[in-house]
């Protein structure tokens, strides 16, 4: 895990570069590196910061050049043994045993042709010296980030935003669709970017600028297609699949550590991780007692200690108080883009222990949720059909008897009549329409009513992209519909996202064994029945993981890796919220409408309505467009 930069045909782009790199610094900070050429009339200029996994000596360091290519390059090949072996019986000789060596001759071999070949994490660029060709490239799922702008025939990259916003003579301005998708989701989706003029390389795609400014755009995998051939191919024993990549993602010269919540998924990783690597350590969080209670929440920790214990796992507990939200400038820095979840938190603090420790690498459970339908919305939506069945009367007695149930009291929240409520806000919608609303923050007509309404066409346009998104397949299966579109905008856009962000952060490189292209292939080879089993989620995973662990931590009710945002936003938070209502930029630039964000925070504050995590990403809004149009995110 490093970070990349450079340009091409930029002005002054050697010191462009440079300032790039070291904006990137807290990605490598083993060490630093720079390539310069004559591109056609021009020049190119690739920037890299080290952290160092594997061939920790200089054979390892980059930018790297043999013959004529010069490679920058951000991520881990976990194939790359059995691409060394193939590489060498064709006559290559290497000079070092880094995967970067690997990709570097594969590219020489097959050129984009090795795309497809390669399995794990990645976003590089390649410079060719004899044609002055440029091509970046970014992974098949979207773990790695790769930012670009454009400009003439210049073009310049990084491997975060903050980068690109720092460029001299290039000063981005904020885009307000990326805003508005930023409060519909609390995220921005991967095909936005919250600056114009930037952009992200597409996941499972490749760019190629030439010395003449001509540029060429390619994909070379594409999920909606793997996911409609697995359908129709042999189910594989799941079991096997998720160990060979958990065996694989564990390649490493440096110690390696995992989450562990206690939930399934990063229970069963731990377990096998602990079954090839036996005595490794693993991270877990906390909250404080009241906090946890009055979000009613599960004893996550009781489980972590359990599979800590069974498998000779040392476990690290890190607490979790209100004074961590002494974080927020900073978390809103390093993740880029406004990012609303607070387990961006938890992710950094865990990345900060380890490093402290000396671990750089940490595994996570990331992705199986969104890959075996693992989220309460998936059940849910499910759920609805049946509903949807009951007669109308009922229903509308039922949902006046939610509406009128408080979602917390004074010493405790009501989790139950959070979710009821919830529920009740989709059950009875068309089923795209009813998906988006069940994890996205607001419907329309509660949007338009919170910003500008001068930005109504923006709304529709970012509705528009989900609806599209969500239709584009040729799946026949309801549950896996919903795990393909997570797959393709919520994992990417959020999960992946912040994890990035906020490990690199603390300089520690987080793998995900769930995000794979073998394990992907597996999840879509199982129908929607086989995923959700009566009310039973993630069932065809849960019987994998059945093999290494025990019933109880199986079938355990689903953990959270997230935060008591009630407790923090109804005590701690609350005087922010109002400052933030009262004399925010977003209110001061007509973005948001103050009198809808008061009428928010009074309903939550009274108990009628939990709009807390509304409330908390109004913060991290706040605090990142201050940052982001004062210049201090750059």
């Amino acid at each position: 895990m490093c970070g990349i930069a450079g340009t091409y045909h930029w002005p002054d782009g050697q010191a462009v570069t440079e300032r790039l790199t070291e904006t990137l610094a807290h990605r490598g900070p083993d060490g630093s590196g720079t390539y310069s050429h004559t591109a056609g009339t021009g020049e190119v200029h690739l920037g890299h910061r080290r952290l160092a996994i594997i061939d920790l000596s200089e054979n390892g360091a980059q930018p790297m050049t043999s013959d004529g290519l010069a490679l920058t390059y951000n991520g881990e090949l976990y194939n790359a043994p059995e691409l060394r072996a193939e590489l060498r019986a064709a006559g290559v000789r290497f000079r070092g045993t880094s995967d970067t060596e690997v990709l570097l001759e594969a590219w020489r071999r097959w050129g984009t042709g090795c795309l497809p070949r390669l399995r794990g994490m990645f976003a590089f660029a390649v410079f060719d010296e004899r044609t002055g060709e440029l091509v970046l490239a970014r992974d098949q799922l979207g773990i790695k980030p790769l930012f670009l702008l454009r400009r003439g025939d210049g073009l310049v990259f990084a491997s975060e935003l903050k980068a690109l916003a720092g460029v001299r003579g290039a000063k981005l301005q904020v885009d307000p669709a990326a805003l508005v998708a930023s409060l519909l989701y609390y995220w921005v989706p991967d095909s936005r970017c919250a600056y114009e003029e930037a952009e992200k390389l597409p996941p499972g795609s490749w760019l190629r600028v030439r010395p003449d400014g001509s540029v060429t755009r390619g994909t070379y995998w594409r999920l909606k297609d793997v996911a409609a051939e697995a359908r129709h191919g042999a189910q594989p024993d799941l079991a096997a699949v998720v160990e060979e990549s958990t065996r694989k993602h564990l390649l490493s010269d440096v110690p390696v550590a995992t989450f562990l919540s206690g939930g399934l998924d990063s229970s069963y990783l731990t377990a096998l991780a602990a079954r090839h690597q036996p005595g490794i350590s693993a991270y877990t969080i906390g909250f404080r007692a009241a906090d946890a209670k009055f979000e009613a929440m599960p004893d996550d920790l009781t489980y972590a200690r359990q599979v800590a214990r069974r498998f000779g796992v040392e476990l690290h507990e890190i607490e979790i108080a209100p004074d961590v939200l002494d974080l927020l400038p900073r978390m809103t820095y390093h993740l880029d883009e406004p990012i609303g979840d607070p387990a961006a938190i938890n992710t950094y603090l865990i990345c900060s222990a380890a490093r402290d420790a000396g671990i750089k690498v940490m595994l996570s459970g990331m992705g199986a949720d969104e890959l075996f339908a693992g989220y309460r919305k998936h059940l849910a939506n499910l759920l609805a059909l049946r509903y949807q069945r009951v007669p109308r009367p009922l229903r509308r007695a039922a949902a006046g008897a939610v509406d009128r149930l408080p979602v917390a009291g004074s010493k405790r929240g009501y989790r139950s009549v959070r979710f009821a409520k919830r529920f009740l806000s989709f059950a009875e919608l068309p089923e795209e329409t009813a998906f988006r609303r069940s994890y996205t923050m607001y419907d329309r007509d509660a949007l338009l009513a919170l910003i500008d309404p001068d930005l109504a066409p923006t709304v529709d346009d970012v509705l528009g992209e989900h609806a599209d998104v969500y239709a584009d397949n040729t799946l026949d299966d309801f549950v896996n519909r919903m795990c393909l579109a997570d797959a393709r905008m919520f994992l990417p856009g959020l999960n992946l996202a912040y994890t990035d962000r906020s490990s690199m952060a603390a300089s520690t490189e987080v793998r995900v064994p769930y995000v794979d292209v073998e394990v992907v292939k597996a999840a879509f080879a199982y129908p929607g029945r086989r995923k959700i089993a009566g009310r039973q989620s993630k069932a065809v995973l849960k019987d994998a993981a059945l093999t290494v662990l025990p019933r109880e931590i199986v079938h355990r009710p689903k953990g959270l890796f997230s935060a008591p945002l009630r407790a923090w936003m109804s005590r701690d938070l609350a005087p922010l919220v109002q400052e933030v209502i009262h004399d925010g930029e977003l209110v001061r630039s007509g973005f948001l409408r103050r009198d809808a964000l008061r009428r928010l925070a009074a309903e939550d504050a009274a108990g009628a309505q939990d709009h807390s995590k509304h409330l908390w990403h109004v913060l991290t809004l706040e605090y990142w467009y201050r940052g982001a149009t004062s210049g201090e995110l750059r």
